[in-house]
């Protein structure tokens, strides 16, 4: 499959519409072995924007660093869930820290993951709670993680007022009503390589629900590999494939949902 809209280039020799990735690990293990030439591959195929997004102290630290290197990528702060055992208030002092970093464009992902059964429902929670009050405190919108914990992270975001917060539930995996709850709340919707899945019908059913203006791309790279590379280390260059789903379903362009998904991420991370 050839995805023309990657070539629109301006007289400037600059490219009109360009993906913006909104979530991917770089600093992954999985990218050891090739990570600069595959990074400075992406602007030539089309992806304008990355952001590369913490899920501990040290991946934080790591998501900083790729952002000063390159122009072209941003950073997120923030502790996973399964990795909130790690904090304590130095190290969360340290994380507010970062989170004023000139390039860290949201606080995640954090949230709530109860398919493991550590650390428990109790510390994910707290911290939960801490990292929401800690992008009102820096005023930037948040990246939620949540997995097979629907009501409690919906929850402890109406408790916690996150509609004056913003930001996106990454990688959505539960109801398309769930979705529209979150969407009335002020959130973008994450849709990944799940959407191109044979069992992916619950997502596709999110993205027929959910106003494309509230939905960004991501490929949660190096994880979720869409169709026709799922099982591979996926990578950003993938989206097209995401993309061109999201285009099928919604009976639009491959130009728009780029152009459209493009801007909504710009909204969101205030770029």
């Amino acid at each position: 499959m050839v995805f023309l809209f990657l070539a629109s280039k301006t007289e400037e020799g600059k490219h009109e519409k360009m993906i913006f990735e909104t979530h991917a690990h770089y600093d992954n293990e999985a990218f050891d072995d090739d990570r600069e030439t595959l990074l400075s591959s992406m602007q030539d195929n089309g992806i304008g924007r990355i952001v590369n997004v913490g899920a501990s102290l040290k991946s934080t630290a790591a998501s900083i660093e790729l952002a000063e290197k390159y122009p072209f990528i941003y950073a997120a702060a923030g502790v996973h869930p399964n990795e909130t055992a790690e904090l304590d208030e130095d190290s969360f002092a340290g994380l507010r820290q970062q989170c004023l970093h000139k390039k860290v464009v949201a606080v995640g992902e954090i949230g709530l993951d109860y398919y493991w059964d550590e650390p428990s429902h109790e510390i994910q929670k707290m911290w939960f709670a801490g990292q929401l009050e800690l992008a009102r405190e820096v005023k930037k919108p948040v990246i939620i993680h949540s997995r097979e914990a629907a009501k409690d992270t919906f929850d402890m975001m109406a408790a916690h007022h996150a509609d004056e917060i913003g930001g996106v539930v990454h990688c959505f995996s539960y109801s398309a009503e769930m979705a529209q709850e979150y969407v009335k709340m002020g959130f973008y919707i994450g849709v990944g390589g799940v959407v191109t899945f044979k069992n992916g019908r619950k997502l596709r059913e999110v993205v027929e629900a959910v106003p494309i203006e509230r939905i960004l791309l991501e490929t949660d790279s190096p994880y979720l590999s869409p169709e026709p590379n799922r099982g591979q280390r996926n990578s950003s260059l993938n989206i097209p494939y995401i993309a061109q789903k999201i285009a099928e379903i919604k009976e639009m362009s491959c130009d728009e949902v780029v152009a459209v998904t493009e801007r909504n991420a710009e909204q969101m991370y205030r770029l």
